[in-house]
């Protein structure tokens, strides 16, 4: 019997810490790394609670240290897929049947653990399985996770008040149910918080999950698991498995309980997703949610009047930040005929002083890319720039897998704004830049608008307020999220709330009460 009315007000984000040297979350940090390197862990799946081993081993390399093991998971088969969406659907009924302020207390006490006893380990997972520096980590694996879970306990208590209107003589209320199945969340390798959120977002709501990491993100997602059932998460809520992708499409997509998907990946995936769940659409209770996040073509237009300084910084975080392997990276770039001399001189001294390696040196800036896979169709690009006459390098371009995926901050010039690396996304450290006539501002809009097939994020740098106004107008459906004077990446749980349109996804914005809706069916009752 509900006794009270329970409300969980809007909090503040989690602070981030900064690693100087000298300072006491630097020395815990670099203590956690160096544990974590002497253990070789053994990694379950996680089905109905029960750690679940296969003895089919796959190794876990760090990204910049290929001879180092870290540990191996078990990979699973169609069985252990089945067996997660039978596990999922037993808990289903005692999962949405517990009272909302039990289900928020157990992601908010799994916040708390995360802010406290695992930030190192979440940190340190995320820093050797994923190859980011310990800024890219703490903002990523601590923070950003953080905000994740103790924001969306409070929208949706803020969904779960909104109530209808009653005229005399009656009563209306809206039920706020979960949906009518299982969850599939399938998450990516470059966000430790996007592998937390997308299985959460969906459970908080009173769903039931399945969960299918990439495997190249596996060593922080088992610790972010082992977290959640510290926290209290009951057996069978979020089943953590690792199964090939034609496998759990086959088994979810086949299954008449499918309620849903929450997903970030590529765009061919995506599309290869959505077509499957079409033609088995007589097959399902109800019309499954389709949530996803793909891919992007990230663009800086700068005008006329920018400060050179604001845009290097922009460009030069925007794109190399994590070896730019954020869907948001800055990839393309258009400067003014009257600043690209100077932003070009700049930016190239900028990704000069770029120190790269392994993440136990904190004063890498720039790490490895994630895998061998990745590695080559960079490479593959850089290769096509250096032979092209339409192309020409004007920093980086050097790369090696001797010891780990390492490929150095890459800053291609093209004659063609239309050239292959101003158009596809790459996933890696290389930007590429374009000059245009600077009185020929908003006709360069309209080719910033039209040359990528994506629209996630964008930047406007312009001291000229008539300029913002008319690229914030005129670039309107090229971008999602879209910054003016800063970098275009960066996105803050509460405050910029992130998805993009067009080939980049359903625009269903993580970090606020949209995401939320698209886990819950309302039920409107009259008495």
């Amino acid at each position: 019997m509900s006794i009270g009315t329970f409300h969980y007000p809007q909090p503040a984000n989690e602070p981030v810490l900064s690693y100087a040297p000298g300072s006491p979350e630097r020395a815990a940090l670099k203590k956690t790394i160096a544990t974590l390197k002497k253990q070789v862990i053994d990694v379950p799946m996680y089905i109905g609670g029960k750690a679940v081993r296969t003895g089919k081993k796959v190794a876990m390399h760090p990204p910049h240290e290929r001879a180092h093991v870290l540990g191996h998971f078990h990979a699973g088969n169609k069985k252990h897929a089945i067996d997660a969406v039978n596990a999922a659907l037993k808990a289903k009924d005692a999962w949405a049947a517990m009272s909302w302020e039990n289900r928020a207390h157990i992601f908010l006490k799994a916040a708390d653990l995360l802010a406290t006893k695992y930030r190192y380990h979440i940190n340190g997972t995320t820093m050797l399985g994923q190859s980011k520096n310990a800024f890219q980590a703490e903002i990523d694996a601590a923070c950003e996770l953080i905000d994740f879970l103790r924001f969306n306990v409070h929208f949706l208590s803020e969904i779960y008040k909104q109530q209808p209107a009653s005229a005399p003589g009656m009563h209306n209320r809206l039920e706020w149910r979960p949906l009518e199945g299982f969850v599939l969340a399938v998450t990516p390798f470059n966000f430790t918080a996007i592998g937390g959120n997308l299985p959460t977002s969906a459970a908080m709501c009173g769903n039931t999950v399945v969960w299918k990491p990439a495997n190249t993100q596996i060593y922080s997602a088992q610790m972010f698991m082992r977290i959640l059932k510290e926290a209290g998460l009951p057996d069978g809520v979020i089943n953590l498995i690792y199964v090939d992708g034609p496998t759990i499409g086959e088994v979810c997509f086949s299954h008449p309980d499918f309620a849903g998907v929450h997903f970030t990946g590529s765009t061919g995936v995506f599309n290869n997703m959505w077509k499957v769940i079409g033609e088995n659409i007589p097959k399902y209770k109800s019309y499954p949610r389709i949530v996803g996040e793909t891919g992007g073509k990230d663009f800086v237009m700068v005008h006329k009047s920018a400060d050179v300084d604001t845009v290097v910084t922009a460009l030069a975080r925007g794109a190399f930040e994590f070896q730019g392997q954020k869907c948001s990276a800055a990839s393309r770039a258009y400067l003014p005929s009257n600043l690209a001399p100077a932003i070009k001189t700049k930016l190239v001294a900028a990704v000069q002083s770029m120190k790269m390696g392994t993440v136990e040196d904190f004063s890498n800036f720039v790490n490895a890319v994630i895998d061998e896979k990745s590695f080559n169709n960079i490479a593959k690009y850089i290769d096509r720039a250096k032979k092209d006459k339409k192309a020409k390098i004007l920093v980086g371009g050097n790369y090696s897998k001797k010891d780990g995926f390492f490929v150095e901050p890459t800053v291609i010039e093209v004659s063609d704004p239309k050239y292959v690396t101003m158009c596809e996304e790459i996933f890696g450290p290389v930007l590429t830049i374009y000059t245009y006539k600077a009185e020929a501002f908003e006709k360069t809009l309209d080719l910033v608008n039209s040359t990528s097939k994506y629209a996630l994020t964008g930047a406007i740098i312009s001291q000229d307020r008539a300029a913002v106004e008319l690229a914030t107008n005129k670039l309107r459906h090229a971008a999602g999220n879209f910054y003016i004077n800063d970098k275009p990446t960066g996105a803050v749980v509460g405050q910029q709330p992130f998805g993009g349109a067009r080939a980049s996804g359903t625009n269903d914005k993580a970090g606020s009460l949209i995401n939320l809706y698209r886990w819950l069916s309302a039920r409107t009752i009259k008495e």
